[in-house]
C-alpha cells in the first residue's frame, strides 16, 4: 500500500511541474518607449528651516531617439521618481534635432562655453565615438557617429557639462517636432498630401455612428 501511495504522489508530482512550466515570460511584453533615457546625476539637496532640515533631490537627466533627436532635462522633487518623471518631462520640453550628416556626424567642428565648462565636439571620419564623460552620453543618445568630444576645462560639474555640450550643438540644431505618417491623394490630377490624424477625422465623421450622434444632437 505504502509502494503505490509514494508512486501515486510522484505521478502527481510530475503532472504539477508539467501544468506550471510555460508560465514564464507572460508579463514581460513591455512597451517600448518612445526615447531612451540616461541619469547624468541625482543630487541630495539639503535646506536648513526652523525646526529642522528638509531633504529634496535633484536629477538631471538626458533623452533622445539614437536618430538626431535629443534634449536635456532637470527635475526637482522630493522623491527620487518624481525627480526622474519631472525631469524626463523637461527634457522632452527641451527637445532639438540635429541636422546631421548622411554618416549621421556633425558637418562641422563646434564648441560652446557655459560657466566654467568649456566643450569642443570635431568630426572624424571612420574613427567612431571618442569622447567620455557626459558627453558621450549625450552624443549617444542623439545618435552621432564618427566625432570626437572634448572637455578642456577643468570643471568636474557634470550638469555644467552637459549644458555645455547642448550649447555646442544648438548651432546645428532646429526645434523638434513630432514626424506625423502623411499619405497622397490625387485630386483633379494633382496630388495633395493628407496627413493621417486628419484621414482618420474624416473617416469618423462620415460614419453611421458619427452621423446618428449628429441627428441625436439636432
Amino acid at each position: 500500500m505504502e509502494k503505490t501511495k509514494a508512486k501515486e504522489n510522484i505521478a502527481g508530482g510530475g503532472s504539477r511541474e508539467k501544468k506550471n512550466s510555460g508560465r514564464r515570460g507572460s508579463s514581460f511584453n513591455r512597451v517600448k518607449p518612445e526615447f531612451d533615457q540616461k541619469i547624468l546625476n541625482i543630487r541630495r539637496v539639503t535646506r536648513v528651516v526652523a525646526g529642522g532640515r528638509r531633504f529634496s533631490f535633484s536629477v538631471a537627466l538626458v533623452a533622445g531617439d539614437k536618430n538626431g533627436s535629443v534634449g536635456l532635462g532637470l527635475g526637482k522633487a522630493g522623491d527620487t521618481a518624481l525627480a526622474i518623471n519631472k525631469a524626463v518631462r523637461n527634457a522632452k520640453k527641451n527637445m532639438v534635432r540635429l541636422n546631421l550628416t548622411k554618416t549621421m556626424s556633425i558637418p562641422h567642428e563646434v564648441s560652446a562655453k557655459f560657466s566654467s565648462s568649456y566643450v569642443v565636439l570635431r568630426p572624424n571620419k571612420g574613427r567612431g565615438l571618442v569622447a567620455g564623460s557626459v558627453v558621450r552620453d549625450i552624443i549617444k543618445l542623439a545618435g552621432i557617429k564618427d566625432i570626437t568630444g572634448k572637455i578642456l576645462s577643468n570643471s568636474k560639474n557634470k550638469l555644467n557639462n552637459a549644458k555645455a555640450v547642448m550649447s555646442a550643438l544648438s548651432t546645428i540644431s532646429s526645434k523638434y517636432t513630432k514626424i506625423i505618417p502623411e499619405s497622397v491623394v490625387v485630386v483633379d490630377n494633382k496630388e495633395v498630401v493628407i496627413p493621417e490624424v486628419e484621414e482618420a477625422k474624416s473617416s469618423k465623421a462620415g460614419s453611421p455612428d458619427a452621423s446618428a450622434e449628429a441627428f441625436r444632437e439636432e
